[in-house]
């Protein structure tokens, strides 16, 4: 994402014109793998509580299911995939963000790759929430129950070619040399972003970014 304050200002404008409510405003920020959802996610809630527009920040990465699941199904070499996630205990979540004043959140340690119970709290004041992740708007069983949810879509989409040379970095910043760094983004995160692409409802989208 080349010039990030533009695209905070426009999602800015946009919660700016939501309907005035109780219930809290839900931001769903999605889009594939290496994206930039974590970047724009945190560069928007630091300029919301410059102005007074108090927000919390929810990663769906806090509900990856846990690595002896993952094993037990044979789930382990695709984690990050849709079906390595706890998307019924990620929906309850969603509802208690609607219901509750005060909500507990998981988040995901990746250099531990474990998840933390309750490491953060979403309170009452936090009238808006960004829920950042990757299947956010998937159009198939389960995820599109999501949708109700969201007070405002937002999607980024950067080409292949870019999701890939990102992916690639990522991993050999985790370690990885670069024949293993490649066949990681390859064989998993290559196919989660194209399902991504390909599945995702972007019709119901409000802003989509490249």
């Amino acid at each position: 994402m080349k010039d990030i304050s533009k695209y905070i200002e426009r999602v800015r404008t946009h919660i700016e014109t939501l309907a005035k409510s109780n219930t809290r405003a839900l931001i769903a920020i999605a889009g594939p793998p290496a994206s930039g959802k974590s970047t724009l996610a945190e560069q928007l809630q630091i300029r919301l509580n410059e102005i007074s527009m108090p927000c919390g920040i929810v990663p769906m990465d806090g509900f990856h299911l846990d690595n002896e699941i993952l094993k037990t199904r044979g789930l382990l070499s695709r984690k990050g995939a849709p079906e390595t996630f706890d998307v019924e205990g990620f929906k309850a979540l969603l509802h208690q963000l609607t219901t509750e004043k005060e909500v507990s959140v998981p988040l995901f340690d990746r250099a531990g790759d474990i998840v933390i119970p309750n490491a953060v709290c979403i309170e009452e004041h936090h009238h808006h929430v960004i829920i950042e992740g990757n299947y956010l708007f998937l159009d198939e069983d389960v995820w599109r129950d999501l949708q109700p949810y969201w007070s405002l879509r937002v999607f980024i989409s950067p080409p292949l070619e870019v999701l890939e040379q990102r992916l690639v970095q990522r991993w050999l910043a985790h370690g990885l040399d670069e024949g293993a760094a490649k066949k990681r983004a390859a064989t998993n995160d290559i196919p989660n972003a194209k399902r991504i692409l390909e599945q995702s409802d972007l019709q119901a989208v409000d802003i989509a970014f490249c």
